[in-house]
């Protein structure tokens, strides 16, 4: 199984720091997610209490799950070191940071691993000049081929 993807964050952000955390999953999430059937739409991630946690994430439901499903879009813990989660909040205090998911793995043991980003938000400005780089790199790639 290939990563989910958040494909809008480094359209949307620039991306400062990377950090690997576990999250902490019901059985069906983790079926569902191996199906690919997540949602990074509107999903962020904030610190309480010392802990970092995930809001709006959509995990759709197992397909084959019973009574028993997980909620779709229920609150997950991120699992990372204190002096991880000290260094991100130290960072977020800063103007202008953000935290949010970049994207969700299984690593070679099975562990499923979402990778988060601290984050500066673009201007519109930024955005097109991303754009202009992407339509230039295209064309570039595009000119190898007919060589």
């Amino acid at each position: 199984m290939a990563a989910l993807l958040n494909r809008q964050a480094s359209f949307n952000y620039f991306i400062e720091n990377r950090f690997e955390a576990g999250l902490h999953l019901v059985g069906t999430e983790v079926k569902s997610l191996r199906e690919g059937k997540a949602s990074f739409n509107d999903a962020f991630c904030l610190v309480e209490d010392g802990e970092i946690w995930i809001k709006s994430l959509h995990i759709a439901p197992y397909s084959h799950g019973t009574h028993a499903n997980h909620d779709p879009i229920r609150t997950r813990k991120l699992l990372l070191h204190k002096r991880e989660i000290k260094k991100i909040e130290s960072q977020l205090k800063e103007k202008g940071f953000t935290l949010i998911p970049l994207k969700i793995f299984f690593t070679t043991s099975g562990f499923a691993k979402i990778e988060i980003g601290l984050a500066k938000g673009k201007k519109q400005a930024d955005k097109r000049e991303s754009l202009k780089k992407k339509q230039a790199d295209r064309e570039i790639r595009k000119g190898q081929y007919l060589d």
